[in-house]
């Protein structure tokens, strides 16, 4: 902004304005010997000059005068050089030194003001200030009877509660409460909202503030704000502080040069605020994160955050309540089977079973249903899983066959071993995730222990898919991808995580990070051995597709006639599936 200020403005305000005379005017000031400079311009037709004093400058047009340069010489005037043309010294100061410095400060200003209104307050005092949301007993929101599937977590924050409520009663045994609850668990589990759950039961003061609000741009910023925050806590006791996603600013320290100063600095003083806590001060820090592996020692050690409360996918019975609790807000078919749709919901966080309740009253409200029912539960659930139905997809005929006879190929693998889960439901409707057709297999409970037979069966189950096609069609496709995948990592998980190999019997040669977040692995051990990882994988698998192919081989009667039915229906039940089978 300056530059081109100073580039184009200034030339032209210090520009002085040029007054336009008579030639006779000026013949009158030659003559008086009043003239300073003098600029013939012939190619503008015009003679720009300037009086004694050069205080002023006239314009005239030029007039045919053979006596010009002789009268110019007489009145003693300098010409053929450049008009100078300078302004006033009181303007040109104003413009040259006042007013960049008025732009600077504005420009400050306007930055400054930014920054504080991004640090949470409106005037430099702010700086430093806690932004936390406060709720003060509240009567309304979430309560534990709106939590389902967590039993042990809410029983865990329940005598949080009661503590804050009967401090006395612990008091006289010579109890005291955790200092800080941790609450780990994978994304979507309900760890933010079994806080929610403990704001509006406990009926005290509730500071709720995100990790990554403590880390600010200055250093120090962060620190400040955590002294703040536990100033406030302490003054508002018996309360309880909450910090989401506290991996944002917990992180373990290392001795690396470059590191985040201020992430550390904000640790040290969360840190130090932690342990000057007297016992029974009434202020209790609740914390959640799903990467506990990331955070500092010094962080986790008793006396900080003395209990870990895990926050895991539910169970069967933990789903079946979920899914009640939600239902709850949508209008309900009375012959719901919330048990069939916990079933087919298998590994299903809490959030996205929230949102297979909301998807099936949005398909009942598109098909002009008054009421939510199992069909639009159960269509949600594919749509949770495997995305929309694509209608605009159509499949030639060729490719619907070779679909078909992939999806009956799982199904009769699946179905012909003792250990596998029963069939729900097969379909070769293409899907928005990318799937052409995919076969849905529902566990009848929970399982909490899976042997080696029972994962080799699934192996044999993913291989089904192509060994079909390979049976029928003497060829391959690349709708197995998927199924290749999920095979190898299963195969390699079961030579180097579980112990399942007799040559490297039980030593560990992966281990997994980041368990909450995907689980990444990486391999510890030698190029060699990995070598040797990887010939057993592939005999692995090999050996399931093999057994996938003798099992289709020996049905290929049913095979044919169920993959038949499948290509005219498209979509079939597995009870459908099992009469034929079994007929």
């Amino acid at each position: 902004m300056l530059m081109l200020f100073n580039f184009l403005a200034m030339p032209w305000m210090l520009q002085r304005q040029v007054v336009e005379v008579d030639y006779g005017t000026f013949i009158e000031m030659a003559e008086n010997k009043e003239l300073g400079q003098v600029k013939v311009q012939q190619q503008e037709n015009q003679i720009l000059f300037t009086n004694k004093d050069n205080t002023a400058v006239y314009k005239t047009a030029m007039m045919p005068d053979p006596n010009l340069t002789q009268m110019l010489n007489e009145s003693g005037a300098g010409f053929g050089g450049e008009i100078i043309k300078q302004a006033d010294p009181i303007l040109s100061f104003l413009l040259s030194w006042v007013l960049p410095i008025v732009i600077f400060i504005l420009i400050g200003q306007y930055i400054s003001g930014r920054m504080m209104k991004n640090a949470g307050g409106s005037n430099a005092m702010m700086f430093g200030k806690s932004n936390a949301k406060v709720y003060v007993k509240s009567s309304e929101g979430i309560k534990f009877s709106d939590v389902a599937g967590e039993d042990e977590a809410k029983e865990n924050l329940a005598e949080v509660v009661d503590y804050l409520h009967n401090t006395n009663k612990y008091r006289e045994i010579g109890a005291s409460m955790p200092k800080g609850i941790l609450l780990v668990g994978p994304p979507g589990t309900g760890k933010t909202m079994l806080a929610k759950a403990v704001a509006g039961e406990s009926n005290v003061p509730f500071f709720s503030m995100s990790g990554s609000e403590f880390v600010e741009m200055f250093v120090g910023m962060g620190a400040s704000k955590v002294r703040d925050l536990f100033k406030q806590a302490k003054e508002k006791a018996p309360c309880i502080v909450f910090i989401d996603e506290i991996d944002a600013i917990g992180q373990k320290r290392d001795g690396r040069v470059g590191g985040n100063d201020e992430r550390e600095q904000t640790l040290n003083q969360l840190l130090t605020e932690m342990d000057g806590f007297e016992e029974n001060t009434g202020v209790i820090i609740l914390a959640a994160t799903n990467r506990p592996e990331s955070l500092d020692p010094a962080l986790t050690r008793p006396g900080r955050f003395d209990r870990r409360v895990p926050v895991e996918l539910p169970d069967l019975k933990g789903r079946e309540e979920i899914l009640k609790v939600h239902a709850k807000k949508v209008k309900l078919d009375p012959n719901v089977d919330f048990g069939k749709i916990a079933r087919m919901a298998s590994g299903a966080s809490g959030a996205e079973l929230a949102n297979i309740i909301n998807e099936a009253a949005l398909r009942a409200v598109r098909d002009g249903h008054r009421y939510v029912t199992q069909e639009d539960l159960e269509e949600s659930i594919e749509v949770v899983i495997a995305g929309y139905q694509k209608k605009n997809a159509i499949l030639t005929d060729e490719e619907k066959k070779v679909v078909a006879y992939h999806e009956i190929g799982h199904a009769l693998v699946a179905a012909k071993q003792s250990n596998s889960a029963p069939v729900q439901k097969i379909t070769i409707v293409p899907r928005t995730s990318g799937a052409l057709g995919y076969t849905m297999q529902v566990e009848e409970g929970n399982h909490y222990l899976v042997s080696r037979e029972e994962l080799e069966n699934k192996i044999a189950t993913l291989t089904g898919g192509r060994a079909a096609e390979e049976l029928v069609f003497h060829s391959s496709s690349t709708g197995a991808s998927n199924d290749i995948e999920q095979a190898t990592k299963l195969a390699r998980a079961m030579i180097t995580r579980y112990g399942m190999s007799k040559d490297f019997d039980m030593v560990a040669l992966e281990t997994v990070q980041n368990q909450y977040l995907g689980g990444d692995t990486s391999l510890a051990c030698s190029a060699e051995i990995q070598a040797e990882v990887d010939r057993q994988v592939i005999a692995l698998v090999k050996q399931q597709h093999e057994k996938a192919a003798k099992i289709l081989e020996e049905n290929r009667d049913k095979l044919d006639e169920l993959a038949k039915y499948l290509y005219e229906k498209e979509t079939i039940t597995g009870e459908e599936f099992m009469n034929i089978l079994n007929g």
